[in-house]
């Protein structure tokens, strides 16, 4: 039987998708999240959400956001279903910035992030005179945790989940699944063996692991 480690305590129909496909599993959150206080304007033309936890902790202000400039379904599902106008949606925070670079260049920018964001919109930002501003509503810790066995696969959903796992542990021969593009570019530094799944949710990761390893069964 194939084993394999999530590093996200997935939900209940997540791991049937697993189980009915006969994978065992082993789950566990490689970091926690708290959402932190934030001062922002009650009105705000263009607003920048890399992550669901940015989403959330900007639905619970209940901000009035003329433009939203998202990465991922899942954050885009999150702010649309609490009526905010999505006007881009990106797969990777790289795509995003060069978005706005190219498109929105006269414009200024609030950018809702952690205190593990990537450097990726700062850095595009930053280079085509983009006016925004960083607002922190998140913190991200990471949760280190020793594993002694081996796994047939690994599932990542974030560059500070695979920077948590690899904090105690190796990779070796074990097979990567990740969750994009961003996350398959902090695997790199670890290992070569990296599968990305088709979209960037965690059913498309769980899909594509059940489908490599029982090609390989």
């Amino acid at each position: 039987m194939k084993r394999v480690l999530s590093t996200k305590i997935l939900s209940l129909s997540q791991r049937e998708l697993l189980l009915n496909s006969g994978i065992a599993f082993v789950e566990y959150d490689a970091i926690e999240i708290e959402f932190q206080d934030f001062e922002a304007p009650s009105t705000i033309q263009n607003a920048i959400v890399t992550s669901q936890n940015a989403a959330l902790s900007i639905i619970s202000k209940n901000l009035s956001i003329e433009h939203c400039f998202c990465v991922g379904d899942k954050t885009k599902a999150i702010l649309e279903e609490n009526g905010l106008n999505v006007t881009k949606t990106a797969q990777n925070a790289s795509e995003l910035a060069q978005f706005i670079a190219k498109s929105y260049k006269n414009e200024g920018f609030l950018y809702f992030c952690g205190n593990k964001r990537r450097d990726e919109i700062p850095a595009i930002l930053q280079e085509t005179k983009i006016p925004f501003q960083e607002i922190q509503t998140y913190k991200t810790t990471l949760v280190e945790k020793k594993f002694d066995q081996e796994w047939d696969g690994i599932l990542f959903f974030s560059p500070s989940g695979v920077e948590s796992f690899t904090a105690s542990n190796t990779l070796g021969n074990t097979t990567a699944f990740s969750i994009g593009p961003t996350t398959a570019k902090a695997l790199e530094e670890h290992t070569t063996n990296i599968v990305i799944s088709n979209t960037t949710s965690v059913e498309s990761v769980i899909a594509k692991t059940v489908k490599t390893l029982l090609q390989h069964a």
